[in-house]
């Protein structure tokens, strides 16, 4: 059975970071991924770890935002299953782990950007629900 809850201490948020750091693979250690999730919740960032069996196998970190475009939205800024762990639906339970705070903030938009080469992650977003509506722009400064 996959649980779903809010990593808020710092045992579950350090047992998040192997599975973080497989998508996101610049992350070097506990300490700093600690430290930066520390600043990132002070701006509204929220960490959702999937469990099984006593290990996180999934994590969803969001956070709710307003603009002129959304109005109030949830960005879903990072969305990761151990490879262990795919395909057993745990991506879908954490989509809809976020989809479901969404709504209880009453936000209008779930958003969240992939980068245009992973074609398997598009292909799960639009098995869920999720439509392309544009191109995601940045510069290095």
């Amino acid at each position: 059975m996959v649980s779903i809850q809010i990593a808020s201490d710092e045992p579950t948020i350090a047992a998040c970071f192997a599975v973080m750091q497989a998508l996101r693979p610049h992350l070097q250690d506990k300490a700093s991924f600690i430290a930066q999730l520390e600043r990132q919740s002070a701006q509204g960032y929220r960490l959702f770890a999937a469990h099984h069996a006593g290990q996180v196998i999934g994590v969803a970190g969001y956070r709710e935002l307003e603009n002129f475009l959304y109005g109030r939205f949830i960005y879903l800024d990072d969305l990761v299953v151990a490879e262990s762990a795919r395909n057993l639906g745990v991506g879908q339970k954490l989509i809809e782990a976020v989809r479901h705070e969404a709504k209880r903030l009453h936000c209008a938009y779930l958003v969240l950007d992939t980068g245009l080469a992973n074609c398997c992650a598009q292909k799960f977003y639009f098995r869920h629900g999720f439509l392309s509506r544009g191109l995601h722009f940045s510069q290095s400064l």
